[in-house]
């Protein structure tokens, strides 16, 4: 497996994933051990010096008026990290965790920290032997950075809190020995190097678009589906009509689905059967092409911000500075994944829209509820109920937190962000909207198996949509009578989850991101 060389400058989101969910090893370049060097002889430089720098040698927030001598500076350090570490609820889950620690380090490795290169190399020594420290998800403001978070991060670094180490979870000692990663003390600067900044809020976030990403997929493919089986009309995707209102994501969506459409039996032209389709299905490319071009703006935001340096004070060693500001402050991110919760609720709004389509014999023609010997089964009646309790519980999530703010530290922070919330609520949407659209590709087939008794059906079916309805039938028969769905549903959303869906629709059709 390929090696993540971190810089501080060019960590990508493909990147994220190899180190949060594949294990690829990591490294320093030889420039950020030289950057992280020199700014650490700044710091030291400083506190020689006597000279008074924020959180170096004086308390933190309300406290910034509190001098604190050269000597004390370990215990303030120790202290900072010990009070900070107070997150609530369930932990992350470990490529969340994985995640805040190598954002963490890539912000270091920009040189602007003050940290020692020890330290640094400490958090790598984590990653590469899969020390996982336990980070509960709550308790961030999203500024002065994701404190309470970042505190359990570094507890495992001192031999405190707990950590998750070759599938067990111990304590942050035991798992540090059992990983052979000596424990370090902190000296000036360094706890406050390690938890200011935004990387619980980004890893969270960052996860949550790559996922989202890989949804952009799987939503024209369930939509191409649903085409397939409502016998849509294909004129709604031609590609002129899209030049005219030329929004990138509704032109490339629109071409999507085109490709997956190809070479089908199934779909029908103006007049042929229907002047025109309802809108899930006619204003596909226009829902999906909006929602395509959020993510493509929210990446660019993420992947700016993982590069990013969200410490307070930045040191600057060409002038011997440390200078006080708010980069340690999650707006940025807290609106991105406010609008990432957004966009991705679109997608299973009208998704739920294309299942009702299905299962309501008044609008497709199907037996009700995509089953014969209806009354006697109920078919994939509840599924549609499943689909709207998720869309309906989106919208409470799509809230904004961004909106909201509540002073703390005796009003000296009187703005915060709420951006780790944001974070977390649009990881709750992405995957309630993975599960509708496993849903609605169930619920296509269904229907696209009994279109075969028309006349048309599987054998009709698109370049695109045919592996799909296939990935799809391998995993899940043919309802005939009634069985437990949830395991199909389940099973439904496995495809989706590996990847194995994407994988071989690619393979036909080529990239459809």
């Amino acid at each position: 497996m390929r090696q993540v060389i971190i810089t501080g400058n060019d960590l990508t989101l493909d990147d994220l994933v190899a180190v949060c969910r594949k294990n690829a090893p990591v490294a320093l370049s030889e420039d950020a051990k030289e950057k992280i060097l020199r700014s650490r002889e700044t710091v030291d430089k400083l506190v020689e010096e006597g000279r008074t720098v924020y959180g170096v040698t004086t308390g933190f927030g309300k406290f910034s008026d509190v001098i604190v001598s050269a000597e004390e500076c370990k215990t303030l350090q120790r202290n900072l990290i010990m009070t900070h570490a107070v997150g609530a609820g369930e932990p992350f889950s470990r490529d969340v965790s994985r995640g805040i620690i190598l954002l963490r380090v890539n912000n270091l490795a920009k040189g602007f920290s003050g940290i020692r290169l020890e330290t640094v190399q400490t958090l790598i020594a984590m990653l590469n032997r899969g020390v996982t420290p336990i980070i509960p998800q709550k308790g961030s403001l999203g500024a002065s950075g994701d404190l309470a978070p970042l505190a359990h991060m570094v507890l495992p670094m001192l031999g405190l809190g707990e950590a998750e180490f070759d599938g067990f979870r111990m304590a942050g000692s035991q798992a540090m020995l059992q990983a052979g990663i000596p424990v370090i003390e902190l000296t000036a600067k360094e706890g406050l190097a390690l938890i200011n900044g935004t990387q619980a809020m980004t890893a969270v976030g960052a996860l949550t678009l790559y996922d989202s990403i890989q949804l952009m997929k799987t939503a024209e493919i369930a939509a191409a589906m649903s085409f397939e089986a409502n016998r849509g009309v294909i004129d709604a995707l031609d590609e002129r009509l899209h030049a005219v209102r030329p929004h990138t994501g509704q032109i490339r969506s629109a071409q999507i689905l085109r490709r997956l459409l190809e070479g089908s039996g199934n779909v029908t032209h103006q007049a042929e059967i229907r002047i025109q389709d309802g809108y899930s299905l006619r204003c596909a490319p226009v829902v999906h092409g909006a929602s395509r071009d959020a993510i493509a703006y929210i990446r660019g935001l993420v992947e700016t911000e993982m590069n990013s340096v969200t410490d307070n004070p930045i040191i600057f060693s060409e002038t011997q500075e440390a200078i006080s500001g708010g980069n340690f402050h999650g707006q940025p991110m807290a609106l991105a994944f406010d609008f990432l919760g957004i966009a991705l609720s679109e997608l299973a709004n009208i998704s739920e829209r294309r299942i009702e389509r299905l299962v309501n014999p008044a609008i497709g023609g199907f037996p009700a509820f995509l089953v014969e010997k209806g009354g006697l089964n109920s078919g994939f009646m509840i599924v549609q109920y499943a689909a709207a309790a998720l869309v309906s519980e989106n919208k409470v999530l799509a809230h904004p937190a961004s909106v909201d703010s509540i002073p703390s530290s005796a009003n000296q922070e009187d703005h915060v962000s709420m951006g780790t919330i944001a974070a977390r609520k649009a990881g709750d949407i992405m995957r309630h909207v993975r599960r509708v659209l496993a849903m609605e590709l169930m619920c296509g087939c269904q229907a696209v198996d009994l279109l075969g008794n028309m006349g048309y059906g599987p054998d009709k079916l698109g370049k695109g949509t045919r592996p799909a309805y296939d990935v799809i039938r391998e995993v899940c028969d043919k309802l005939v009578e009634d069985r437990p769905l949830y395991d199909d549903i389940n099973r439904c959303e496995s495809v989706i989850t590996t990847e194995t869906l994407i994988e071989r629709v690619e393979d036909a059709v080529g990239d459809i991101a």
